[in-house]
């Protein structure tokens, strides 16, 4: 198999590996292997997903997206703005782009300086403060669906809650069953600055960003806590999303999400990167 082209790049500490797939390279009948074999931090290139760009008859591009350990995700807030910025770098598009998700399409505006602003698609199941019952007792968590679903929790001390834990046990409680669901958990910093921990479903683990989430995260506690449009999120990482919105009665509109998309390097893929 001949060397396959690809970036790596990262959204706020969100890492993916980009291929440009248009004229296919990457070979159907091993996909999952190849996905989970490139994935692994360590052993391959490593990375919370990869995107797959492949031809539209509407739009300019469609993507096909999947977690790291080789599962289909509708969305990614900062997987969008990273293969946003990615198909501008190749020539794929101009500067202004749409393209489509299993969530819908999504339009994208590129900046010169690497700020990438997308519009999601309309936040679904807007859901504030019910009891979740856990292990370790009752919790009150709110839920939204940006694209994936998600449940956000509100916490005295970000710093220390055990997310991996507390996580992993909402993203698989019976309420969210079948599918699942991310978790978030957000404490209001000064100046309304609002700081996000996630647990991400299909990474399976705490992820240093996550773009639905933080979206998720905003708007839910701009309706808790009467926050207006942009509402500033700290992520994991340390580098800061802008998520903007239109508030109604019991959803919200015209929701942006605005932040870096860096590319940390341009590679080619051996096949040894998955198969060993």
């Amino acid at each position: 198999m001949n060397p396959i082209h690809f970036y790596k790049m990262s959204g706020c500490g969100n890492d993916f590996i980009i291929i440009d797939n248009r004229s296919p390279v990457v070979e159907e009948k091993d996909l999952f292997a190849f996905i989970v074999g490139v994935c692994r931090r360590k052993m391959s290139v490593g990375a919370d997903g990869i995107i797959l760009i492949e031809n539209s008859d509407t739009v300019d591009f469609k993507w096909r997206f999947y977690n790291s350990d080789g599962s289909v995700a509708d969305m990614c807030g900062n997987g969008a703005r990273c293969v946003a910025r990615f198909a501008y770098l190749n020539g794929i598009t101009g500067p202004d782009m749409a393209f489509e998700t299993l969530a819908g399409v999504v339009s994208a505006s590129v900046s010169e300086t690497g700020v990438v602003k997308i519009k999601m698609t309309d936040p679904l199941n807007l859901e504030i403060d019910r009891p979740l019952i856990l292990k370790s007792g009752k919790l009150v968590v709110s839920s939204v669906n940006t694209g994936v679903p998600h449940a956000v929790m509100v916490v005295d001390n970000i710093d220390e809650t055990p997310v991996k834990e507390m996580g992993r046990e909402i993203r698989f409680h019976p309420d969210f069953a079948p599918a699942g669901t991310n978790a978030n958990f957000v404490s209001v910093q000064p100046d309304n600055i609002v700081a996000v921990r996630t647990y991400e479903r299909g990474v399976e683990d705490e992820t240093l960003a996550c773009g639905t989430g933080c979206v998720a995260s905003a708007l839910i506690t701009a309706r808790k806590f009467a926050l207006s449009s942009p509402v500033t999120v700290l992520t994991r990482s340390g580098g800061y999303l802008r998520i903007y919105f239109n508030p109604h009665q019991d959803t919200y509109s015209d929701v942006y999400l605005e932040g870096d998309a860096r590319v940390i390097y341009r590679a080619e893929l051996c096949e040894e990167a998955w198969n060993y």
